[in-house]
């Protein structure tokens, strides 16, 4: 089975792909592809392997997945991959298609999969265009925001909800959650998605490494230079300093 992944977010794309050999070794990821642009080209090229299923995430980094099923005239069978957690995603499984929450459990993929088998359906286009109108404008960023995480730790998948997280930060590669009880937890977001994804009135992206929440902020110190200095609760790993172009919004945001 030949399948292409349509995800913005690398570290997701990879996962997805490491899940899906995992399920079964014969499948073959085409390529992963980050956006509509990419995709359309992708598809317009003769000689690349009709896909036999299509994992497309619903917000992409240029546009939306049911942009690139207008533009590119789809009818294969899509899985769609998202952050959304609204009841009307349901809908997505009786109207001849699928999708899957992030992060993606693996018992779900392969469901998802088993369904695909056993039916291959093809999409309704204009039934998922009221589906997504539903979800907010198609071209831009979740109309709603991030309410929370569902994070695998182990055998076990935990619920995490945004009042529990103090900040998340960035680093040895790899995006992180710190709770309000100081536990550190390994998500599947980049921080730029995450800034989009959080509620602007409760979180700020400090710095390239950090994005953290009004309650997080214990003490801010001022040095000569117009340096800021913050005292997260609980304590960061290391220091976290409001970068020189964002002290200026950074305080606006304070004084709301």
């Amino acid at each position: 089975m030949n399948v292409l992944i349509v995800e913005d977010e690398k570290r997701t794309a990879q996962r997805l792909e490491k899940l899906l050999k995992e399920y079964d070794p014969t499948i073959r990821v085409l390529a992963q592809l980050p956006g509509v642009a990419k995709a359309v080209a992708w598809f317009a090229d003769s000689a690349n392997i009709r896909p036999d299923l299509l994992f497309l995430d619903i917000h992409l980094e240029d546009g939306s997945g049911f942009q690139l099923i207008e533009q590119a005239g789809l009818t294969l069978p899509i899985i769609f991959t998202t952050a959304y957690d609204e009841y009307t995603l349901q809908a997505f499984k009786t109207n001849s298609v699928d999708y899957l929450l992030k992060p993606i459990d693996p018992d779900e993929l392969g469901a998802a999969i088993d369904k695909f088998r056993s039916r291959q359906p093809t999409p309704d286009l204009s039934v998922l265009r009221a589906l997504l109108g539903q979800l907010g404008p198609v071209s831009s960023a979740p109309a709603g925001y991030k309410e929370r995480f569902m994070i695998t730790i182990g055998q076990k998948i935990r619920s995490i909800e945004i009042v529990e997280v103090a900040y998340f930060f960035f680093q040895d590669k790899s995006t992180w959650l710190t709770t309000q009880e100081g536990q550190n937890l390994s998500i599947e977001y980049s921080l730029d998605k995450l800034t989009t994804l959080m509620d602007p009135a409760r979180f700020f992206r400090v710095n390239r490494a950090f994005l953290v929440s009004l309650e997080s902020i214990q003490t801010i110190h001022a040095f000569s230079g117009s340096k800021l200095k913050l005292d997260l609760l609980p304590k960061s790993r290391t220091d976290v300093f409001v970068s020189g172009d964002r002290i200026t919004p950074f305080k606006e945001w304070l004084g709301k």
